[in-house]
C-alpha cells in the first residue's frame, strides 16, 4: 500500500468535491469510500463504522443540548438573560456593547452554539445599541465576535463532539513510552476546562470594546445606573440565571454527567417556561422539536461520514506521518503551537466547526500527545481557535446572522469585526502558551 497515494486519494477527493460545491458530508463520505476501495476493503465496512459512530452514550447529549437551547429561547429564558445584562450597562463607556458580550456568555452557557447565541442575543441587543447611537456595523460586529463564546463557555456541543472524536484513537508507541497510555477525553473535564479560557477571550473582547467605544464616542447613559431597573431585571430573570447554574453546578459537583445534565436542562426549561414564565406553548414546543431534528440530523450526517474518514486516517497511521513531518521542521513547542493555531484559523474560515473537529482531531491529537501536550488543553485551544471562524469570511456564520438582523452588507460587518478577530487570536495564543489557564480548574476540582 502506497501511503502517499492513499493520502492523495483521501484528501484530494475531499478537497476536489468541496471545490465542486458538494456538501461536506458527501465530500467526506465519497473520499472515505474511495480510500476503502483503494485499500481493498469491503464497502460494507463504511456502513458498519458509520452505524457504530452513533452508539456512543455521550452523543445523547448532542440532541438534548440542542433541544434545551431551543426551548430556552421559546420559554423566554434567553430574553430575560439579555435584559439582565443590558440593565448593567449604565454610564460606562461602551456599556451596552459590553453587556452584549456578557449576554453572549450567559446564553453560551445554555445553548452551546455560536450562531444560536448570535441570533438570540443579536435580535435584542443590536437594535438596542443602534437606539443608543451605535453604528449598525459596529453593533453587528461585536455581537458576531462575542457569539463565538457560545461554543467555548460550557456546556458546548463542539466539546461533546471533540470527546467523541477522541474515542478509540491510537498514538505512536514512543509517545506512550514517554507520556503513558492515551486516556479517553472526559467531556466533563472539557466543560470545566473551558470556563477560564472563555473568560480570557471575553475579557479581551471587553477591553478592545472599551478602547474602540471611547475612540468612537459611544458613551453610556447620562443618568447613571437605575437600581430599580437592575432589581427588576434580577427578579424577573432569577429563574433564567438559575438555568446555567443548575446545568453547570450539577456537572461540576459530579451530581450528574454532561449527558444527564442535558436532560435535566430540558425538564428545567419546560417547568420554568410552562409554569413560571407561562410563555411556553405547544406551538413553540413543536417548533423547538423541529429545529432540534433539523440541526441534529445535519450534524449526524457529518458525524457518520467524518467517523469513517477518521478511521481510515488512524488505521493507516496518517497521524504518525504528520507528526514526523511536523517534528522534522522543528521541535520547539511554541513554534508548533503557532503552526497549529494558524492552520486552524485558516480551516475555520472555510469549514464548519463540527466537521473540522471530527476531521482534524484524529490527525492532530496524536501529534500533540507525542509532544507532551495534555489532550484536554489541546481540545480547548482547538475549539477556541475554531470559534474565531464564526466571525471570519467567507464562511463566517455569525457574520451572516448579524448582518441579516441589522439589514446591512456583510462587508460592513466583516470590516468592523476584524479587530475583534485579531484580539481573540492573541487570547488564543495566551491560552495555548499557558496551559494552566485550561487545566487549573480541572486540577483544583480533582479531575
Amino acid at each position: 500500500m502506497n501511503e502517499s497515494l492513499l493520502v492523495l486519494i483521501l484528501f484530494g477527493t475531499f478537497i476536489g468535491l468541496l471545490f465542486m460545491g458538494a456538501p461536506i458530508s458527501i465530500s467526506l463520505g465519497v473520499s472515505a469510500l474511495a480510500s476503502l476501495l483503494y485499500l481493498g476493503e469491503n464497502p460494507i465496512k463504511f456502513v458498519q463504522v458509520a452505524f457504530t459512530s452513533v452508539g456512543s452514550f455521550p452523543l445523547m447529549a448532542l440532541p438534548a443540548f440542542v433541544l434545551a437551547g431551543a426551548l430556552m429561547e421559546a420559554a423566554g429564558i434567553s430574553k430575560r438573560l439579555v435584559t439582565l445584562a443590558e440593565s448593567f450597562a449604565g454610564p460606562v463607556t461602551g456599556g451596552i456593547s459590553a453587556a452584549t458580550v456578557l449576554a453572549c456568555m450567559f446564553f453560551g452557557a445554555i445553548s452551546g452554539s455560536g450562531p444560536a447565541t448570535t441570533a438570540a442575543v443579536g435580535m435584542l441587543m443590536i437594535p438596542a445599541m443602534v437606539n443608543r447611537g451605535y453604528d449598525k456595523g459596529y453593533a453587528s460586529a461585536i455581537t458576531a465576535s462575542a457569539g463565538g463564546l457560545g461554543i467555548i463557555i460550557p456546556p458546548s456541543i463542539p466539546m461533546v463532539i471533540f470527546g467523541i472524536s477522541a474515542i478509540g484513537l491510537s498514538v505512536p508507541a514512543d509517545a506512550i513510552a514517554l507520556h503513558g497510555e492515551f486516556q479517553t477525553v472526559s467531556i466533563t473535564k472539557m466543560f470545566i476546562a473551558g470556563v477560564l479560557p472563555g473568560l480570557v477571550i471575553s475579557l479581551s473582547l471587553l477591553i478592545l470594546n472599551y478602547i474602540r467605544c471611547r475612540r468612537l464616542g459611544y458613551k453610556g447613559t447620562s443618568e447613571g445606573w437605575d437600581i430599580k431597573h437592575i432589581g427588576h431585571s434580577v427578579r424577573t430573570g432569577f429563574w433564567s440565571i438559575m438555568a446555567p447554574l443548575v446545568i453547570l453546578g450539577g456537572i461540576y459537583t459530579g451530581f450528574f454527567t454532561p449527558t444527564e445534565s442535558a436532560i435535566v436542562a430540558i425538564y428545567y426549561t419546560v417547568f420554568v417556561g410552562a409554569f413560571i414564565h407561562k410563555e411556553l406553548t405547544w406551538a413553540k414546543i413543536f417548533r423547538s422539536l423541529e429545529t432540534t431534528t433539523w440541526l441534529t440530523g445535519r450534524i449526524l450526517l457529518i458525524l457518520f461520514t467524518a467517523t469513517v474518514f477518521g478511521r481510515v486516517l488512524v488505521e493507516n497511521q496518517i497521524p504518525a506521518i504528520v507528526a514526523e513531518s511536523m517534528l522534522s521542521m522543528t521541535d520547539n513547542l511554541f513554534v508548533i503551537w503557532a503552526l497549529i493555531i494558524v492552520f486552524l484559523l485558516f480551516v475555520g474560515m472555510f469549514m464548519e466547526t463540527l466537521a473540522a473537529i471530527m476531521i482534524l482531531t484524529p490527525v492532530l491529537l496524536p501529534v500533540t500527545y507525542s509532544l507532551g501536550i495534555d489532550p484536554i488543553h489541546f481540545g480547548i485551544v482547538m475549539i477556541c481557535t475554531l470559534s474565531i471562524g464564526f466571525a471570519t469570511p467567507p464562511l463566517g456564520e455569525n457574520l451572516f446572522v448579524a448582518a441579516g438582523i441589522s439589514n446591512i452588507s456583510l462587508e460592513d460587518v466583516t470590516t468592523k469585526a476584524l479587530p475583534f478577530v485579531f484580539i481573540s487570536t492573541i487570547a488564543v495564543f495566551l491560552i495555548a502558551y499557558f496551559p494552566q489557564i485550561s487545566l487549573f480548574l480541572p486540577r483544583i476540582l480533582g479531575y
